[in-house]
């Protein structure tokens, strides 16, 4: 077995079966990252290789702790996890080395994974491609010279190039469905409150970002969906789920699937992006679905005017700590500080009505159709030295996110959406698409997922290095 390249759902049945020692695992692991982590630069903060297999001899040697029992992970480092360094990106937090795990880090380290670094992500999460002052790029292993995307750009990476069977990501605006898409691996945005955030400051709210798994197959998605999901008592929007593993393809014979296209034009996408798209459209109707082209549900203006102010006001909130030193932020960091303190009660309110009246729309579009379709990214990966891109098709981008604004339909309303691969453009590198449906449909939308799955194959029928 190659174990760089095996499901996650295949070395959690090996190693229950102690058919595969978490040692050997730990072995192979550290082998592939020092083969090709030194290109791509996706895991960072990675712990003593002793200490590590160290810990993987004591897995083997104890009672199996959960579904993750002996699988190394490495964690976003957006995520605090106890004697790892953790930056979040910023030189403020260069040398930060937590006491204590956040809530998603012991939520791993409770279901048996061991987490062996971070996987390295844009400074405090933000923008869709992943560099920072302190680790650097990450760089897209299709192509070494152009990026790999983000948030979770080291996350994606270190799948696609088989250094992790599992990945942890996180998403606001497209941070898990963008890397994804451009690394040819599995993405999934949950429901918003089926996996609770770190219970600090304000628990009421702020209902945009989520973490959500990542990973190289819809089962695989689905076994770590299950292990960071579930209520946590300090938050009041957490809750109980039904879990969704093991995962089953689903029959989609007369399933109805609207796609949205480019939104009629009002997201611009570069030559090839729609086509290779719809390849995953195609895919679906020779699965048996119903595929419709479907109108704007809504406009795309409004969408965006009450994404950036919610976006600003929620992003302030975080940084507001380091308004004191304002200049060590990157300048999207401070742009965003800046629209959050400036902001009145009632620009969010009104920003919260316009999210509400597309909220209730949107239930009328998912009376008709069982999900929806959108592309992933508008661009396909682009050179890692520019911070982002200023324009699409002639079309200037007015902010440094504007690029990315395909993805704030279903962000606004936190609705749950699985990136899937769709396939290779003329240049050779991958894109994907979001399917997404209403609130909860997260088992459906993961078994359609599997469908496809079975039906393309992407990530290993063209791997990454």
């Amino acid at each position: 077995m190659n174990l760089a390249r095996a499901s996650a759902v295949t070395l959690q049945e090996e190693l229950s079966s102690r058919r595969l020692t978490a040692e050997d695992l730990m072995q192979a692991t550290l082998e592939r990252i020092d083969a090709v982590n030194g290109t791509v630069n996706a895991i960072v903060a990675l712990r003593n290789p002793d200490e590590l297999m160290a810990e993987a001899r004591s897995m083997d040697a104890g009672s199996p702790k959960g579904p993750l029992h002996g699988m190394p992970m490495a964690v976003k480092d957006l995520v605090n996890a106890a004697g790892i360094v953790s930056t979040e990106g910023s030189p403020i937090f260069r040398d930060r080395v937590p006491t204590s795990d956040d809530l998603l880090a012991a939520r791993l380290r409770a279901a048996g994974a061991i987490l062996i670094g971070k996987t390295n992500t844009p400074e405090f999460g933000l923008g869709s491609h992943t560099f920072n002052p302190v680790y650097g790029a990450t760089r897209n292993p299709y192509d070494a010279a152009l990026s790999s995307g983000g948030s979770s750009g080291g996350a994606a990476v270190a799948l696609a190039t088989g250094m992790v069977p599992l990945a942890d990501g996180s998403d606001m605006m497209g941070s898990l469905r963008n890397p994804a898409a451009w690394n040819n691996v599995y993405g999934f945005r949950p429901s918003w409150g089926r996996i609770p955030s770190e219970p600090l400051g304000d628990g009421f709210l702020h209902q945009l970002s989520t973490a959500g798994p990542m990973a190289r197959s819809p089962r695989d998605l689905a076994l770590l969906l299950d292990v960071m999901s579930g209520p946590d008592p300090r938050q009041p929007h957490s809750r109980e789920v039904d879990p969704v593993s093991p995962l089953m393809p689903i029959d989609m014979t007369g399933m109805r699937v609207g796609w949205l296209g480019d939104w009629g034009g009002a997201f611009p996408c570069e030559r090839g992006v729609l086509e290779t798209c719809q390849n995953a459209v195609r895919v679906m109707a020779d699965l048996g679905a119903q595929i419709d082209e479907v109108p704007p549900p809504f406009d795309a203006d409004l969408i965006w005017n009450s994404w950036i102010t919610l976006r600003s006001w929620s992003v302030a909130a975080g940084l507001l700590p380091y308004t004191d030193r304002r200049a060590m932020l990157k300048d999207s960091a401070q742009w965003e500080l800046s629209r959050g303190l400036a902001m009145s009660a009632m620009d969010v309110h009104q920003a919260s009505v316009i999210r509400s009246e597309w909220f209730r729309q949107s239930v009328k579009v998912f009376e008709a159709y069982d999900a929806l379709i959108l592309p992933a990214a508008q661009v396909w990966p682009f050179e890692i030295e520019i911070p982002y891109p200023t324009e699409i098709n002639g079309t200037m981008m007015d902010t440094y996110h504007r690029w990315m604004q395909i993805v704030t339909p279903v962000s606004l309303l936190g609705l749950p959406c699985i990136s899937l691969p769709a396939g290779f453009g003329t240049q050779g590198l991958p894109m994907g698409v979001q399917l997404f449906g209403p609130r909860g449909a997260d088992a459906r939308l993961l078994s359609i997922g599997s469908a496809y799955h079975e039906a393309t194959e992407w990530p290993q029928n063209r791997p990454a290095m």
